[in-house]
């Protein structure tokens, strides 16, 4: 019945779940770390221990799948956690293949740990079908990463594209699907292999967890288990009371991920059209490089991130960052309210981001409101000059 239903009535109702011991409809809480075993017959099938069977996430675990349709689904205690334990099934020697425009969190982790536990690590300044045709090295690459919508530029790849070469070369395609979410993009459609969550983000919505969800497709469920297998060994396990927040939020899902989008679309032209802006990075836009790509593989919207560059250069972007007055100053992004950071200055000194750049995460607020404070912030600098 669930694969029959939208999107929205899958979130909305949390896949119709009844608790079967209370008739409840809401979700328990079993914060429970262990569970009773029968003492004349230990080998038998059941729960064991919490971290490796928490009851509390079989239906987060069943909705995301479901919204992915996906051949099962991991949570994680963050999403780094998920992202690694992608990484963590390689061996020394591996070759992986990145866009060098990738959550910085990843291309740190790749440049201090994976390279110096044995990685052969690849970044691509263009990354396209051909180009990681050309990267993979037969017999040692294992492994192709991607990201699309890319944070922070907003660069839109083809996951088809990529993942017909990455499979041509006899690796994974495996993508970090955060920012579109499943109510923009299904990449097992495409063609991934593993499709990855960091929950805090739009997943739970409301800016007050830290989870992570790999999703593996169908035909490659010995990847899910050497996951579920490295998340118990590394003990990368969400807290029971984490999974259920998680699932409350999910619930919304829908409707906060299309209602931020539409807003960043309105947002994103008004931007455009602003003389202290040199340029808007959000693919919703007709000229944005990759537009036709997103309209290809993004249905309802075009996601709630975008960002700007200011003609005024990095002094300019951080006064606009100072100036706003409803839109809140901060990390993080995915949440109901609507955040402006100056990106470049929260990564490393490696970082490819440029130094006049600003990331918009953009909430539930009205949008008119959000569109007045970033005018009055970008005319004060104006009047500034």
């Amino acid at each position: 019945m669930t694969k029959d239903l939208s999107q929205q009535t899958l979130t909305a109702t949390a896949l119709g779940w009844i608790d079967k011991d209370t008739d409840a409809m809401a979700a328990p809480l079993r914060p429970s770390t262990s569970f009773l075993r029968d003492p004349k017959d230990l080998a038998r099938t059941g729960r064991l221990f919490t971290r490796d069977d928490n009851p509390t996430f079989d239906q987060p675990e069943a909705l995301i799948n479901a919204l992915e349709g996906g051949a099962g689904c991991l949570l994680f205690a963050s999403g780094m956690a998920a992202i690694t334990s992608v990484f963590h099934r390689l061996k020394p020697g591996d070759h992986v293949i990145l866009p060098r425009l990738v959550y910085s969190g990843l291309r740190d982790w790749i440049n201090e740990h994976g390279q110096t536990w044995g990685l052969e690590v690849s970044f691509l300044d263009h990354y396209d079908g051909p180009a990681v045709t050309a990267a993979m090295i037969p017999g040692k690459t294992k492994l192709v990463w991607m990201e699309t919508p890319s944070n922070p530029t907003w660069q839109i790849t083809d996951i088809a594209e990529i993942a017909a070469a990455a499979h041509e070369g006899g690796a994974l395609l495996a993508i970090d699907s955060t920012v579109s979410t499943p109510i923009l993009t299904q990449p097992i459609k495409h063609g991934a292999d593993i499709v990855i969550h960091s929950c805090s983000k739009y997943m739970n919505g409301h800016g007050d967890l830290i989870a992570g969800a790999a999703v593996v497709a169908p035909g490659r469920e010995e990847v899910l288990a050497e996951m579920a297998a490295l998340r118990n060994a590394y003990g990368a396990v969400l807290g029971s009371f984490e999974a259920w927040l998680l699932l409350r939020g999910m619930r919304t899902l829908s409707l906060r991920v299309k209602s931020a989008s539409a807003s960043a679309l309105r947002i994103a032209e008004f931007l455009a059209g602003q003389p202290q802006v040199a340029e808007v990075l959000y693919p919703g836009l007709e000229s944005h490089p990759n537009h036709d790509i997103a309209k290809k593989q993004m249905t309802g919207g075009f996601g709630a991130m975008l960002s700007f560059r200011l003609v005024g250069g990095e002094l300019a972007a951080k006064e606009v960052a100072d100036r706003v007055q409803v839109i809140r100053q901060a990390i993080s992004f995915g949440s109901t309210e609507t955040v402006i950071e100056h990106r470049a200055g929260m990564e490393s000194a490696a970082s490819p981001t440029p130094r006049d750049l600003l990331r918009l995460s953009v909430g539930l607020e009205d949008v008119t409101d959000l569109i007045t404070d970033l005018q009055q912030a970008l005319d004060s600098i104006g009047a500034a000059k």
